[in-house]
Order: C-alpha cells, then structure tokens, then sequence
C-alpha cells in the first residue's frame, strides 16, 4: 500500500464526517434554533473534538447548514419554470418555496442568531435574485408596480414566506392552503 492512500482515506473519511456533521446541524437547529455543539455532535455520531476540528465556533456550524439548506433549495427550485407572464412565474415560485422556507424556518433562526449582521442576506442573494428577476419583468411590462423600491418589493415576499412558514407551524394556516394564501397575498401586494 502507497503511502497516498491514508492520506485519501483520512481526506474521504473527513469529508464523511463533515457530511454527518452538517446532515445533524441542519436537523437539530431544524428542530431547535439553540441546539447545542453537544446535540449536534451526538446526533452526528462524531466527538465534540472531531466536530471543532471542522468547524471552529459555532457559528461556522450554523453557516454551514444554512448554506446547505439553500444548496438543496436551490438544486429543488432550479428546474421551475419561471417563462411566460411575470405573475403565472411568481406564482409557481412562491407556491415551491414557501415549503422550503417552513422547513429551513428555526434554522434560519439560528443563523439569524449566530451570524453577523448581514451574512444571512448574503446566503440568500440567489434566492432573491431569482424573485427580482422575475419583479423587475412583472415592472418592464406593466403588470407589477414600480412606486415602491425594487428591493423592498422582494424582501416584502421573503416577510411573506417567513410569516407564512411561521403560521402554516403554529397551525394558524392550513398547510394545504398556504400555497394559494402566500400567492395571493403576494400578486395583491405586487400587481398594479
């Protein structure tokens, strides 16, 4: 045996256990914005040590299921069709990923928590790129309003998601329905 394939396994073995690691981050922040570097190490299978040998604070723990949470967003959104009038794309996006945001909701949380002032808004600048894209088209032909800052228009969709996650969980909104509600609300708020 070279003395390369060591080398390799302990490469492969640490990717495994950074995989495990972050898996475990994203499921118990999932469930709980305060679990603990304890929680997560368990619920990993890995020692505390192992988990700060790939992850220094806490912090980085948090960013790092954050930014998987959007890869895996990203990887189910990026096969919707967003084509023809701005209001039908709005509509089929916002009915997608008003599930992915319930799912990464206490998540977020954390990171909101854990991460300094801005990095959250940064990790999302895909996802809302994708929601200007398609405003700034609803504004170019007339369908969605223009008297209020483009900027604005798309955080006020990402308040709208984050609310509804919020109350589809306190089970204020009927999760079958909250599809059609955040869509309304959002067409209501953008159409002219």
């Amino acid at each position: 045996m070279s003395s390369a394939a060591p080398g390799r396994r302990r490469r492969a073995d640490a990717e495994r256990n950074i995989a495990r690691i972050v898996s475990a981050a994203r499921e118990c922040l999932g469930r709980d914005p305060g679990a603990s570097i304890d929680d997560i190490a368990k619920a990993a299978g890995v020692g505390r040590m192992t988990l700060y040998g790939h992850f220094r604070n806490r912090a980085d723990l948090v960013e790092a299921a954050l930014a998987d949470a959007l890869r895996v967003g990203e990887e189910k959104l990026s096969g919707l069709d967003l084509s023809g009038s701005p209001e039908e794309a709005l509509t089929r996006l916002v009915e997608s990923s008003w599930a992915l945001v319930a799912e990464s909701r206490a998540l977020l949380m954390a990171a909101q928590e854990a991460l300094p002032a801005g990095r959250v808004r940064e990790l999302h600048a895909d996802p809302a790129k994708r929601v200007e894209d398609i405003v700034r088209r609803g504004q170019d032909e007339g369908v969605f309003r223009t008297d209020l800052p483009i900027t604005w228009l798309v955080n006020v969709v990402q308040y709208v998601l984050h609310g509804a996650a919020e109350e589809t969980r306190a089970e204020r909104l009927d999760e079958e329905e909250t599809g059609r509600v955040v869509s309304a609300t959002v067409r209501s708020i953008l159409t002219t």
